[in-house]
């Protein structure tokens, strides 16, 4: 390819990425701002005008796979990966996260093309190299980032499903069932927990079973503890029993959990940060070296101890990240 047509490809391609990469940002901080302004989303769009049956579909609404995901297996994994989105409390679709991820890559593939052609180092190995930085640079911090989100989320469940069961406990005994205990709950938590026990009572109003709500709530969140409540509760429905004692110990369990938690992870914080630096920062200095220098690796592909050592070093890593998990994730 002559310099004027890589030139152009270039172009082309910075293009591209500033078109899907603005796009999918401005999808992603619009849907974020407008989550921050909200204490309960449900009931905000309720206010809207909106009713229940809109609002359920608005929240619950599943985006199809793409047309092009024929396998089945492949689309399981894009029904995991958007689960996984969803219990992040991402709005956005699946096809949007990629979108940005995409765009991101190809910006910075462009960066890094533009500055070896800058310093006379443009090949087609280079270009592959970078090319390679440059996915692992993106997917691995859009990765990073929907982890973290998924995080936070199941810690804020985590934390506001005992005072949620304590809000059911006061209704059980106050004398209303179950199901309007609670979708009380639901009005008085605020966001995740708030929004998720609304959508229980929509479904059991549209003619689901409770416990298979409370079923879907759990595969929602992804949070034991919401798995504890549906488990409770469908127990408690085959064989009967004092459901307000059932939720109150419960609600004690949970608690006692959570202060085990954070004892927890205060006297494991230093493994866990070392475990962090051990894990991202190698592949975020391998990345960041193969786009901004990677004449690095390419001048070494002739060396017969080259790949040899790059095998056994991957080897090694992986071993290393499941030594480091083993020792940093505690049962409780």
């Amino acid at each position: 390819m002559s310099l004027d047509g890589m030139a152009i490809a270039i172009y082309l391609l910075a293009f591209v990425a500033v078109v899907a990469g603005v796009q999918g940002a401005s999808e992603l901080l619009h849907s974020s701002s407008s989550r921050q302004r909200k204490v309960n989303q449900r009931l905000a769009l309720l206010e809207t005008g909106m009713n229940r049956d809109e609002v359920y579909e608005a929240l619950m609404r599943k985006k199809a796979a793409p047309n092009a995901i024929t396998d089945a297996r492949q689309r399981r994994l894009w029904e995991q990966f958007e689960t996984y989105c969803r219990q992040g409390g991402v709005t956005s679709s699946p096809r949007q996260i990629l979108s940005v991820t995409g765009g991101i890559f190809a910006a910075l593939w462009a960066a890094s093309i533009l500055l070896n052609s800058a310093t006379g180092s443009a090949s087609l190995p280079n270009a592959l190299v970078s090319m390679i930085g440059s996915a692992g640079l993106a997917g691995g911090g859009v990765w990073i980032w929907l982890t973290n989100r998924r995080q936070e989320r199941l810690k804020q469940i985590d934390e506001q499903l005992p005072q949620a069961l304590d809000v059911i406990v006061r209704a059980v005994r106050a004398g209303h069932p179950v199901i309007s205990a609670v979708q009380l709950a639901g009005l008085e938590m605020g966001d995740p927990l708030g929004t998720e026990f609304g959508l229980v009572s929509d479904e059991t109003n549209y003619g689901f079973e409770f416990k298979d709500a409370l079923a879907n709530l759990a595969r929602r969140t992804g949070s034991a503890d919401a798995t504890y409540f549906a488990v409770c509760i469908g127990i408690q429905t085959e064989t009967g029993g004092n459901l307000a004692e059932i939720l109150d110990g419960l609600a004690r369990l949970i608690r006692g959990r959570n202060a085990l938690s954070q004892r927890v992870r205060a006297l494991s914080s230093e493994g866990r940060a070392s475990a962090l630096i051990l894990s991202v920062i190698p592949v975020g200095i391998v990345s960041f070296v193969m786009v901004t220098h990677p004449d690095i690796y390419t001048q070494k592909f002739g060396d017969p101890i080259f790949w040899p050592s790059v095998i056994f070093i991957i080897v090694l890593y992986f071993v290393g990240l499941l030594i480091i998990n083993r020792i940093t994730n505690f049962r409780y």
